[in-house]
């Protein structure tokens, strides 16, 4: 990794790498928990967990979705995602069915209840933009910006051999 710098950075000495305030991994950790502080106040009136939140924006969004699909939405396998369904359900926020179509397939849809909680919920980001303290389009920028960073490291989550590289096993 010698001579290996970050964009915009003059020869980055070997030692700056294992810093953690060079990280942007931890910056991203640390702006994650500072958000999830934030939603844990917030949500706490709807009586919905972060992760719970998510699941319910995708439902308002989208309507009914077969579990796959949902979790498709959130980055989600089914493992983690069938306990947050299992608890939506048991607060009557959400009905899972197997689908007619194909009994394999799990359809979850959003009961009275959990559609009546949109409503209540609309408060959410408005708040969360105004904790940020930046603008509409600072907030669309940075979310761009995220975005592509993500783009960019499934692809290069898809182009690593599993294992690490050959060059990193002789190092």
């Amino acid at each position: 990794m010698a001579g290996t710098s970050y964009p915009g950075s003059m020869n980055t000495p070997d030692d700056d790498w294992l810093r953690l305030d060079q990280q942007i991994c931890f910056s991203l950790h640390a702006a994650s928990r500072a958000f999830n502080g934030v939603y844990r106040v917030l949500l706490k009136d709807l009586g919905l967990t972060y992760p719970q939140y998510l699941v319910m924006l995708v439902l308002w969004e989208h309507g009914e979705l077969p579990v796959k699909k949902l979790g498709e939405h959130l980055r989600l396998d089914s493992g983690t995602l069938s306990p947050l369904l299992k608890r939506l359900e048991a607060a009557g926020l959400v009905r899972r069915e197997r689908s007619t179509r194909d009994e394999r397939s799990v359809e979850v849809r959003l009961t009275e209840e959990g559609t009546a909680l949109r409503r209540r919920a609309l408060q959410v980001p408005r708040r969360i933009a105004a904790s940020t303290g930046f603008g509409p389009d600072e907030v669309r920028a940075l979310r761009a910006r995220l975005d592509e960073l993500t783009t960019a490291l499934d692809a290069a989550a898809l182009a690593e051999p599993r294992g690490g590289s050959r060059a990193d096993e002789r190092s």
